[in-house]
């Protein structure tokens, strides 16, 4: 079964970290660039960070930079999102996406509603004490 599959979500208190992790089953990742989104409630879909497969470039959203790391394994099939000093405006749903065609990270990140050929099922990140 083609799946990606999110997981590493939950509840933290502000100023701390999750890792998430973004797995695919039934096909290479790295034949994919690979991005992050996000939904809050309320708020449109919002692109944290995309990593390239062909020169492994990176984009972060300004609202994440210098917070965020985003970094694929490939031997795992697995992309991760690092993210530190958690603040309750992270509070969303977060989404992995698999794009095979992309101009840049950046493109891909921002054009959130452009085409991706895979999307995970998301997992929640809560901030908050």
């Amino acid at each position: 079964q083609v799946q990606l599959v999110e997981s590493g979500g939950g509840l933290v208190q502000p100023g701390g970290s999750l890792r998430l992790s973004c797995t695919a089953s039934g096909f290479t990742l790295n034949d994919y660039a690979i991005g992050w989104f996000r939904r809050a409630p309320g708020k449109e879909r919002e692109g944290v960070s995309c990593i390239s497969n062909r020169d492994s470039s990176t984009y972060y959203a300004d609202s994440v930079k210098g917070r965020f790391t985003i970094s694929r394994d490939n031997a795992e099939n697995t992309v991760y999102l690092q993210m530190n000093s958690l603040k309750p405006e992270d509070t969303a749903v977060y989404y992995c996406a698999a794009q095979a065609a992309f101009h840049t990270v950046q493109n891909m990140c921002v054009m959130t509603y452009s085409f991706k050929n895979y999307w995970g099922q998301g997992t929640q990140v809560t901030v908050s004490s």
